[in-house]
């Protein structure tokens, strides 16, 4: 039974009660039952506005509440470990030796220790760049290898922060953390784009480097058996007397 309702039946009750006074041996109580059946009903409406609008402070008190949970920052991060991890892989990708990740540097090798092989190098300037090739293809290999040994260094660092960043929404207490988390997740995932992209990368040029030198040497080889074929006189027939 509500509160108003416990209120007019008691309001009720009391005007029955009313209605067959007794009088005192001194005088009679004078009583108005429906003046007081007003009087409850009215302090009974007001006592529900009251407890309405305590209803409706709690409701807003609640509100605020979740709404401060959804305003609460993840006290998480793992930006720090995603950026070190991505500026090890691109120091190493600065660091690659003799011919780097650089157009201006490439061409000039290319129409330099990688050109046709001419008639008019000499001996010595073909075996410099052959022996360069061989310097560069080997320092591509290096340098592969390099960038893989630190990309898969870099996986230990990825599982813990993916253990730290999954506990981390799961955990969350409100939309803004797990939208932090998942903002996270999604930088590790780019992070780990990086790392493969830096391996593939450096195994191309690792690759490219190796297949320039095959063909420069081939085109060196016939510059070099032409010039064999080539070099002294040439065979001119003469009569021989074997016997006397």
């Amino acid at each position: 039974m509500s509160l108003l309702r416990r209120v007019v039946a008691a309001g009720a009750i009391a005007i029955v009660l009313a209605g067959n006074p007794k009088p005192s041996s001194a005088q009679w109580i004078v009583f108005d039952p429906n003046n007081y059946a007003q009087n409850v009903l009215t302090a009974a409406r007001a006592l529900q506005q009251i407890n309405n609008q305590i209803m409706s402070l709690q409701n807003q008190a609640q509100m605020l509440i979740n709404q401060g949970r959804n305003l609460a920052t993840l006290p998480f991060s793992s930006v720090l470990q995603l950026e070190q991890s991505i500026l090890r892989t691109q120091q190493l990708l600065g660091q690659a030796q003799r011919i780097a990740y650089d157009i201006q540097q490439i061409d000039r090798a290319f129409s330099t220790t990688y050109a046709q092989a001419s008639s008019s190098s000499s001996d010595q300037a073909l075996v410099a760049n052959a022996q360069a090739r061989w310097q560069n293809a080997v320092a591509g290999l290096q340098d592969a290898m390099r960038v893989q040994a630190t990309v898969v260094g870099n996986l230990d660092t990825n599982r813990t922060q993916m253990s730290a960043l999954v506990t981390a929404s799961q955990g969350a207490t409100g939309a803004l953390q797990a939208s932090q988390a998942g903002n996270q997740l999604l930088g590790l995932q780019a992070q780990q784009l990086a790392d493969l992209t830096a391996v593939v990368a450096a195994q191309g040029r690792a690759q490219s480097l190796e297949s320039a030198q095959r063909a420069a040497a081939q085109d060196q080889g016939r510059e070099q058996l032409r010039r064999f074929l080539t070099s002294g006189p040439s065979y001119q027939p003469t009569t021989v007397q074997m016997f006397h």
